[in-house]
């Protein structure tokens, strides 16, 4: 039989990044909330503090929030779904 070798270590690109489109709305996002200082947009908790577990970033969950706001998905449960199936937010 002939054809791709299945057993192969990776049958996908080795980055998420491939994926997406050069033109996708995600890669404005990901500057724009790269480039902006969490603490001056209101985020009090911006620097955490030393004591308990780490939090996740701020701009993690901005990300996220954009992203559902640019897509129509109002429900955080919604979002916290679209994060673990949907490259964009992967």
């Amino acid at each position: 039989m002939e054809g791709e070798n299945l057993s192969q270590r990776s049958l996908l690109p080795e980055r998420l990044d491939d994926y997406l489109t050069e033109d996708n709305p995600v890669r404005v996002v990901n500057v724009f909330v790269n480039n902006v200082d969490p603490a001056t947009l209101g985020f009090d908790r911006a620097i955490a503090q030393a004591t308990g577990r780490r939090d996740y970033h701020p701009a993690t969950p901005l990300k996220i929030y954009i992203h559902g706001y640019l897509s129509r998905v109002q429900s955080s449960r919604r979002l916290e779904r679209e994060a673990q199936r949907n490259i964009e937010l992967i």
